[in-house]
This record gives C-alpha cells, sequence and structure tokens, in this order.
C-alpha cells in the first residue's frame, strides 16, 4: 500500500466520519445535560430527508439546510418535552422518535416525489460542493497543465499531497464538523454556560439550589443536539450524498453513541473514536478483501467491523466509561 493511497483511504475515512461526528457531539451534549439521547439516528434520518427534499424541490442547497435543522431541532424538542417536561422515559422516547422519523419519511417522500420514500437525485448546484482551498491540486488546474487530477497529484510531492488530497477538497460542513470539536471543548470547559451544563449532568439538585433552572439548561443541550444531528443528516444527504434514500442513516445514530461511549464523553476523545469508525468503514468499501499476515479477510467481515465494534463498546470489554451521573433521571424540583 503506497503512501497516496494511504492518503486516499484517510480522505475517505474523513468523509464517512462526519456525520457520526456531528451526532457524537450532539449526544455529548445532551448526555452531559443528563439526558440520553437514542434519537440521534432518529434526528439524523429526518434531518437528511427534509434537506433533500428541500433541495430538490426549491433548488438550493441552503434552503435543504435549513430545512433539516429545522426538522431535527422540532425531534430533539419533542424529546425533550417527553422526557424534560413530562419525565417520561428517556430511552423509550428516543426509539419512539426513531420509528417515527423511519415512517414518517418514507410516508411523506411517497406523496411528495412518488418516488417509494426516495427524493430525486440532486444535481450539483442542489449539494454542497467541495472547497478548494488555495495552492491546491484541482481538476481545472491539473487540465491547464496537461495532466489529469490524479495524475498530478501522483506526481506531486508528499507535502502537496497531504495538502491536495487530505487537507482540500471537502464540503464545508467537514470543515465544520472539524471546527465543531475544539469550540465544544471550550464550550463545555472554559465558559460558565458549558460549566453550568455539566454540573446539571452531575447533580441538578444543586444547580436547583444556586438558583440556575434546570429545565432551561436540558432544554438548551437539547437544542443544540438538534442542531448538530441537523448538520450530520444534511450532509449524508446534500455532501456525502446526492439524494435521500429509505433509512439512509444506516445505524449512524446508534453508533454515534458508541463512539461516546468509547470516547468517555469527551470532545477530542469522540473526534478520534469517529475517525476511527469512518476509517474502518472506508477500508471496507475500498477493499473487497484483504490480506493480512496469509489470511484473507472477506469484505463481509470488513463491513461489519464498525458494527462488531460499537457491540465490544457498548458491552464494556475497551476501558470503563464514567457517564454522567445524574444521565437518564429525570429531575424533580424539591419543594
Amino acid at each position: 500500500m503506497d503512501f497516496l493511497t494511504i492518503l486516499q483511504i484517510t480522505d475517505s475515512g474523513m468523509r464517512l466520519a462526519t456525520p457520526l461526528l456531528f451526532a457524537c457531539l450532539a449526544g455529548l451534549f445532551s448526555e452531559r445535560a443528563g439526558i440520553f439521547d437514542i434519537g440521534l439516528e432518529g434526528k439524523i434520518l429526518v434531518s437528511a430527508f427534509f434537506s433533500a427534499g428541500v433541495a430538490a424541490a426549491f433548488g438550493s442547497v441552503w434552503l435543504g439546510l435549513l430545512a433539516g435543522l429545522a426538522s431535527s431541532l422540532s425531534f430533539s424538542l419533542m424529546h425533550g418535552v417527553a422526557s424534560i417536561t413530562f419525565r417520561g422515559n428517556q430511552l423509550i422516547s428516543g426509539v419512539a422518535l426513531n420509528y417515527f422519523a423511519s415512517g414518517i419519511t418514507i410516508l411523506i417522500g411517497s406523496a411528495w416525489f412518488a418516488l417509494g420514500g426516495r427524493t430525486p437525485s440532486l444535481k450539483d448546484d442542489q449539494r454542497f460542493g467541495p472547497v478548494e482551498l488555495p495552492m491546491s491540486w484541482t481538476r481545472e488546474n491539473a487540465e491547464a497543465a496537461g495532466m489529469k487530477l490524479n495524475e498530478a497529484i501522483a506526481q506531486a510531492n508528499p507535502v502537496q499531497q497531504i495538502y491536495s488530497e487530505l487537507l482540500s477538497g471537502h464540503t464545508i460542513l467537514v470543515y465544520v464538523a472539524i471546527a465543531m470539536v475544539p469550540l465544544s471543548w471550550w464550550v463545555l470547559n472554559r465558559t460558565r454556560f458549558g460549566l453550568r451544563l455539566r454540573a446539571v449532568g452531575e447533580n441538578p439538585g444543586a444547580v436547583d439550589t444556586s438558583g440556575v433552572s434546570v429545565i432551561k439548561l436540558r432544554f438548551a443541550a437539547m437544542v443544540i443536539a438538534g442542531l448538530l444531528c441537523g448538520m450530520a443528516g444534511t450532509y449524508m444527504a446534500t455532501g456525502l450524498g446526492a439524494g435521500f434514500v429509505k433509512e439512509m442513516s444506516g445505524g449512524r445514530g446508534y453508533i454515534a453513541l458508541a463512539a461516546l461511549i468509547f470516547a468517555n464523553w469527551r470532545p477530542w476523545h469522540a473526534l478520534g473514536a469517529t475517525f476511527l469508525f469512518g476509517l474502518l468503514q472506508a477500508i471496507a468499501n475500498r477493499y473487497q478483501s484483504l490480506e493480512l499476515g496469509g489470511v484473507t479477510i472477506p469484505v463481509q467481515l470488513m463491513e461489519a467491523l464498525p458494527y462488531i465494534l460499537t457491540v465490544v463498546i457498548l458491552a464494556g470489554f475497551i476501558g470503563k466509561p464514567t457517564p454522567p451521573k445524574a444521565g437518564g433521571q429525570p429531575y424533580v424540583k424539591e419543594r
């Protein structure tokens, strides 16, 4: 495996990890506030559908982004009302939203486009295009030099290959996802809002005693989680893909939760955990079989690796996670 191939696999891993990273950070904010959010899967699915549907109907990817954010936010607020206002079981509420999203996307999609729940394929101006950084090889300047893009990158030096192949050429949402990691760390660890949010997940009674509203903080966390999941679904349908297909979230909400546990509820660790899942999927997509030490690993096992690792993490075989102490517990104000 040469250096350029490694870069290409890493580049693909970054793209595949982006929706997982958005969803993982969404779960980080909600669970730090004491709200278990199994409904990440449903929010990704519904935002993917409405972003692609609106982009196809109105010809604007930015309207699609707004629709994706709004739909995910509405689902997040429904989860908040059920689990915070009415103090319902958070796991049941999240699972119910997942089933609701699965059904409503097919129902509305069939009525809207008559394509069996799919949306029409999006044109280039209805999707997020790649952002070409300055001084990187693009198809245009490669053709101007009389070469194809792959040839130009292959003949470049390693630094230029890393810059052109790995750092440049992603959609804007990939860069937003990466930027959200240090921003999330700063908000949770260096701001009054973040410190209070973390305190709510550990000891909501103490926060309430200090005169800070536990309800408002938890709803704020659900708003943040909804917006982040909205970007995850929008990226899947209008950045990574070119439209919506049934169940296109493919369990990524559950994988994001496993990555969150693997990351021990820390933003920087979440980046590494989600990239690991994305890299495994990228390797499975590239190779039909892989030779390791004379043993052939079939593609089916490679495709199953992210889900196998999810089970391993959830079973607690990789470290001992320490979730927020008040996670999953509805708060009842003492009188």
